[in-house]
């Protein structure tokens, strides 16, 4: 028997008692004539006695041969209209045919609308709890980290862009709120700043941060607060700063003394890179400080600091990779972070012997510098003078051992050692392409240089208070590339109010200040480089600028970034021409990582100024 097909297309509907007939005309197959009228007519099946009669009349008329097709009542079929296709033998092989279809179909159907009716049901309960909106398309397990691409904070900002300046995400198993409004940033800072005074724990980092007691990553208490104010008052406060000075200068003038050895020889500009040269000074900085060493530079050649490099870089490396397993249940989460944990257990060992060695090393030089003023051959101001982080440490485990104990100090070197080099460098560097893309605004300030520093004087650290035009650039650098563009992660101690939604407690919680810097309603032409904009507004209010975040958590190394990088920065410019290497301007695209650095290595021409080669040649 030849097989005919029956079309289910836009069907029409009509009760028919208890069951609805779905019909349309045939497709051009060869069908005798009269059944070619019948089926052309109107949809049948009213609740007349006529209708049902002309139905029964049709089944008898058409018989085995033609398909028809009767379906109880049910609004949820017809989506199946423009899919359904039937064999026109009717038997009950080809009725179970089409039940099978239906229902294949059907799963497939109801795993498409699973994420839209999950999501609805979320959605009433979000409204239900006060909570803020959310995305769509959270998926089971997941959550929202499907939709998330890197660099994180451009792709937050998407989200926010289409959904909202504050969203409740899912990042796997952790609720995560997303801010991208500079009035919503300061609610969180002020209003609810002791809410949010936690930091989240993510199981990857529990070993590099001292099982969660360093300074960047404690809970918010008294251990807290005890190591914040060591760190504060013994290496970030202005006395503390001001003492280290020289550090600072003498590692500026190191920089700018072996340019000028790699380019002195040269008719014309030389190729330089630049962001090994500025990393290596910011970790001389923090090392010098905190342990009295230096690790970089050509006098820095030996094994322990070959040792320490080699260190640094891996634990950078490591620090900046992103962990999914972090995000998922302990059980799933375990199978993606073992493989990082086993890195940073290595890492991790490595380190703490490196650390130990330079406390004991320390502990030995105290010592010793105890017994020559005991003699006499050591003054007390001298003692003073030579006083770094560590030292101020064992001096208070000696009255307060358990309190005070050798991890505390390693936690805090290797914290601060974290928070302030790469930072530090990175701004630098973001600084140095922004200028080389707008050649005007250097030549500003390189005049601003010129005309408030005496000719043939190195610039130093009291000439920053001078130099308002340097302020506005690292500040208008700071804004669009913080070296912090989602801050450091919160975490919510109690439920509190946001926006006027419930946020609940343990919510981690992340400020796009990347997003808010670059915010048009606040910031005219967001993404063009002014400094002009600070000149004229030199003070922000509010939390329009948060380079270096807000509230109690707030980053307690502001006063150290500003005065390195305006030290470094003005000595480049005033000591250097510079160019790009190529007539195209530098691509400004972002790596990804902790601190936003640049995606490639910054290099650019360089050769000395004339008015300043007799000054280098001195150095």
């Amino acid at each position: 028997m030849r097989d005919q097909t029956l079309e289910l297309g836009r069907v029409g509907k009509q009760n028919c008692g208890h069951e609805t007939l779905y019909r349309r005309g045939l497709i051009a197959y060869p069908f005798r004539q009269e059944k070619k009228a019948i089926r052309r007519n109107k949809w049948m099946g009213a609740n007349s006695k006529r209708k049902r009669c002309e139905i029964r009349r049709l089944l008898l008329y058409m018989g085995n041969s033609s398909p028809v097709i009767i379906i109880h009542q049910s609004n949820s079929l017809l989506v199946w209209q423009n899919l359904i296709f039937l064999s026109s033998s009717f038997s009950i092989h080809s009725v179970m045919e089409a039940i099978n279809i239906f229902t294949c179909l059907a799963l497939f159907l109801s795993l498409l609308l699973l994420p839209k009716v999950l999501f609805m049901t979320k959605t009433d309960k979000q409204k239900k709890k006060n909570l803020p909106p959310s995305p769509p398309n959270s998926l089971p397990i997941l959550g929202h980290l499907h939709l998330i691409k890197k660099p994180l904070h451009q792709s937050l900002a998407q989200l926010s862009a289409r959904h909202g300046q504050i969203l409740l995400c899912r990042f796997g198993i952790r609720p995560v709120l997303v801010v991208s409004s500079a009035s919503l940033a300061e609610e969180c800072f002020t209003t609810n700043d002791l809410s949010f005074a936690n930091r989240p724990k993510f199981p990857s980092t529990r070993l590099l941060t001292y099982n969660h007691t360093s300074l960047g990553s404690a809970p918010y208490g008294p251990h807290w607060r005890d190591m914040r104010r060591i760190a504060t008052i013994e290496v970030l406060s202005g006395h503390r700063l001001s003492f280290f000075s020289d550090v600072r200068a003498d590692e500026a003038r190191a920089l700018a003394h072996r340019l000028f050895l790699d380019t002195k020889n040269q008719v014309d500009f030389t190729r330089v890179e630049l962001r090994s040269r500025l990393f290596g000074l910011a970790m001389n900085v923090m090392m010098k400080m905190m342990v009295g060493k230096r690790y970089y530079g050509e006098e820095s050649g030996d094994d322990e600091a070959r040792r320490f490099r080699e260190l640094v870089e891996e634990s950078f490396t490591l620090a900046g990779a992103s962990n999914v397993g972090d995000f998922l249940p302990s059980m799933v989460g375990w199978f993606t972070r073992r493989r990082v944990q086993s890195r940073m257990a290595h890492i991790h060992n490595y380190r703490d012997k490196f650390m130990q060695a330079l406390v004991e090393e320390r502990r030995r030089k105290i010592n010793k510098e105890e017994q020559e003023k005991e003699a006499g051959e050591f003054a007390e101001e001298d003692q003073r003078n030579h006083k770094t982080m560590i030292d101020a440490i064992l001096s208070l485990q000696r009255t307060h051992p358990e309190q005070y104990d050798d991890s505390f100090i390693k936690s805090l070197v290797t914290t601060l050692l974290s928070a302030g080099t790469d930072t530090s460098s990175n701004t630098i560097e973001w600084a140095m392409s922004l200028l080389l893309n707008n050649p005007e605004k250097l030549e500003k300030v390189r005049e601003e240089i010129d005309e408030k520093v005496e000719k043939g004087r190195l610039l130093d650290e009291s000439d920053l208070a001078k130099l308002p035009y340097l302020h506005s650039v690292i500040n208008e650098t700071l804004r669009l590339y913080p070296v912090g563009p989602l801050l450091v992660p919160h975490e919510s101690l109690e439920e509190c109010k946001v926006g006027g939604y419930n946020i609940p407690s343990g919510t981690m919680l992340l400020v796009n200040a990347y997003a808010i810097q670059r915010d048009p309603a606040i910031w005219p032409e967001p993404t063009k480089f002014l400094p002009e904009r600070f000149l004229e507004n030199s003070k922000v209010e509010g939390g329009k600028m948060l380079p270096f975040g807000m509230g109690r958590r707030r980053c307690p190394g502001e006063g150290l970034a500003m005065r390195e990088v305006g030290l470094v920065l003005g000595t480049l410019l005033q000591c250097f021409e510079w160019r790009r290497i190529g007539a195209e301007e530098l691509e400004m695209k972002e790596g990804s990582g902790l601190t936003m650095p640049r995606a490639n290595p910054l290099e650019a021409l360089c050769r000395p100024r004339e008015a300043m080669i007799s000054t280098l040649c001195k150095l």
